[in-house]
């Protein structure tokens, strides 16, 4: 640095330490959201049907299936295996968050 002075503040000599004043609103309660009427295996449901119908589409139109994009087939493959592997998981009642 050419001739160019730097100035240093230090916090530490003030009677806060640098930090800033308590926020008012960090006294109010917690917010606690509403509960999901939404179960979890209707959620994995839906999201594989929609895994079918993504490889239904792929299947039908051969041209999003060719060249560079010929990976694209089984990205709906996979999201319909894991689907089933959630699925299965959730029916067998492992998947239950209240008893957690």
């Amino acid at each position: 640095m050419d001739g160019a002075t730097v100035s240093l503040v230090s916090h530490a000599s003030s009677p806060d330490n640098g930090r800033t004043p308590a926020d008012p609103a960090s006294d109010a309660a917690p917010i606690v959201p509403p509960a999901v009427p939404l179960r979890t295996i209707t959620l994995v449901r839906w999201g594989t049907l929609a895994w079918v119908l993504v490889l239904l589409v792929l299947a039908l139109v051969p041209a999003w299936r060719s060249g560079e994009r010929d990976w694209w087939f089984w990205v709906p493959v996979a999201g319909i295996a894991l689907g089933v592997v959630g699925y299965v998981y959730l029916r067998r009642g492992r998947g239950n968050a209240a008893t957690a």
